[in-house]
């Protein structure tokens, strides 16, 4: 089963973050051949850290709770809270896939729209998808309610990527700058 996790910095939380950067990296190395996508969201400047997105094949529910929530960031209080959600990988690839590569031009950005009642952007949106990192619905644990639609994607500016999800078809959409993760 496939979950969406995205922890959210505690506002203060840089010089934590720093001192337990190895204890994340380890942590997150136990996961490498299961994760689809991983790597740090960033402020405006984008120098700050403002979470860390991770999406990960793991066997239930439950041991989708305890990647979340045993990871040292998440006990050691960096992070203020986390969002955790099944997840479907509607392009059936992981980022490593991604034709762009990990520099491969122009910037990256999470896209998480939240909302409740009929599903919107089920498909994939065929203009974007060759810019498209991941993306899928984030649902309900047992996989039936439709909670949003999580992307990455490559876009030369924020209302590009914005512009990923149907206007007024969500509760919330927020876009985060976002990098490839993992040990450089």
């Amino acid at each position: 089963m496939e979950f969406f996790c995205y922890h959210r910095d505690r506002p203060g939380s840089l010089p934590l973050r720093e001192e337990l950067g190895e204890e994340h990296w380890s942590y997150m190395d136990r996961y490498a051949k299961r994760l689809i996508a991983r790597g740090p969201t960033f402020a405006d400047d984008g120098e700050t850290p403002t979470g860390s997105v991770h999406i990960v094949d793991v066997p239930d529910p439950a041991a989708a709770r305890a990647f979340a929530f045993d990871e040292p960031n998440q006990q050691a209080g960096v992070y203020r809270d986390v969002l955790l959600r099944r997840w479907h990988n509607v392009l059936g690839r992981t980022m490593w896939d991604f034709p762009g590569g990990r520099t491969g031009g122009g910037n990256r950005y999470l896209v998480l729209g939240l909302g409740a009642g009929r599903p919107a952007d089920p498909d994939v949106p065929a203009a974007d998808r060759d810019e498209l990192i991941a993306y899928g619905p984030l649902l309900s644990d047992d996989g039936t309610a439709w909670l949003g639609t999580a992307a990455l994607v490559r876009a030369p500016d924020r209302g590009t990527a914005r512009a990923l999800l149907a206007p007024d078809r969500y509760a919330v959409v927020e876009v985060h700058d976002w990098e490839f993760g993992g040990r450089r």
